[in-house]
């Protein structure tokens, strides 16, 4: 596995939780809805006993369990990058690998949170990445 690769996991998890929380939001307008009445000619032994809403409920419930466990997950691979990335010896290359895949941020953001210019950031994430792939290749990941 590539310094980047490892790097990307935790934007893989995050990316996954928010399409599992947008899911979460449909299942509950879901389950929200009215279901319209059975207006059958005959009577239906096997027809089922509980409200309809409850299988959307159920439904909710297992997603957000899902979530919560992704949740998880994502909190100790951010700590696991977290660990790898302050073994870095330059603060710099550490701050740029902690804006870049911790917090998510743009390169433009990045260029002004560390006032340097996109080139120089370019450069800089290079050698933060070498320095990750012998952090790396120290711990057998």
């Amino acid at each position: 596995m590539t310094a980047k690769e490892f790097l990307r996991q935790a934007y893989r998890l995050d990316v996954r939780i928010g399409s599992d929380m947008m899911e979460l939001e449909e299942l509950r307008e879901l389950s929200t809805g009215i279901g319209s009445p059975g207006f059958e000619q005959s009577y239906n032994p096997n027809r089922p006993k509980e409200a309809p809403f409850v299988k959307s409920l159920e439904r909710v419930h297992d997603m957000e369990e899902r979530i919560s466990a992704e949740i998880d997950s994502l909190m100790l691979k951010k700590e696991e990058i977290r660990s790898v990335i302050d073994e870095v010896e330059d603060f710099d290359q550490q701050m740029l690998l902690r804006y870049r895949y911790l917090h998510r941020c743009s390169w433009d953001e990045i260029c002004e949170k560390m006032h340097y210019s996109a080139r120089w950031l370019h450069i800089l994430h290079g050698k933060g990445l070498s320095a990750v792939d012998a952090v790396l290749k120290r711990r057998d990941i």
